[in-house]
């Protein structure tokens, strides 16, 4: 992945607030480089390592549960584009037609096996080929669904100027999403109290990111992302 120049950057991207963050990162393209090229790597050894025990899963959420493997949905990445992200699937089939966007530790459309992959982050595991393809890195602003990427403040669409994270310091710091959306009595409220509440927070850890960003700094959160899911 490669840093476009900021004039060939997609018209919602060329603002003020954004200039500021795409200035720090023009000047780190060597981390921007060895972040690609450890993502790349690190993805291929991923694979080769976890293959069975992604077959394995798979297995077991296709015997455990009515409905596909794998959960889809379009997401956005970097520069605004879309993608579809490929998960595990950990809830009940059309859940997200049944409810809200964003789910809670206790979402009764939640299965069992999903709660327990959902703890470990292993529903994740099959982002390693959108890491490959160069549509996700390891580190980063976790991907929002395009409703949500459609309310963004000018400042926030900072977060697309690199690609979409598995895990980011937003997935680390805060800890009150699950706590914030599990209280929460009416289901119609949970999206808004997402939009207007919790991602002003999250867009706060992802700028932080961006303003702190280095190729080491990105392998510093995938240790402390191991160490706070185990």
């Amino acid at each position: 992945m490669f840093l476009r120049s900021f004039e060939k950057l997609p018209p919602e991207l060329q603002n003020d607030s954004v200039r500021k963050y795409y200035d720090i990162l023009a000047k780190k393209r060597a981390s921007i480089f060895f972040k690609r090229l450890t993502d790349i790597l690190l993805a291929l050894i991923m694979l080769i390592i976890l293959i069975l025990p992604m077959a394995i899963i798979a297995l077991v959420v296709k015997t455990t549960s009515k409905g596909p493997v794998f959960y889809r949905q379009e997401r956005v990445t970097t520069y605004n584009r879309r993608f579809m992200i490929l998960k595990f699937r950990t809830m009940t089939v059309g859940a997200d037609k049944a409810g809200a966007l964003v789910t809670s530790a206790n979402d009764a459309r939640v299965t069992k096996v999903g709660a327990k992959l959902r703890k470990f982050r292993l529903d994740e595991l099959p982002q390693i080929f959108h890491v490959l393809s160069g549509k996700m890195s390891f580190v980063g602003t976790r991907p929002e669904v395009v409703r949500f990427v459609e309310r963004y403040e000018p400042e926030m669409m900072a977060t697309l100027l690199m690609p979409a994270g598995i895990t980011s310091l937003a997935s680390i710091r805060y800890k009150d999403e699950d706590e914030i959306i599990g209280s929460i009595s009416d289901p119609n409220d949970v999206d808004r109290v997402y939009i207007e509440q919790i991602l002003p927070e999250k867009m706060k850890y992802n700028l932080e990111y961006l303003s702190d960003f280095s190729f080491f700094g990105d392998v510093k959160l995938m240790f402390s992302t191991v160490k706070n899911v185990f």
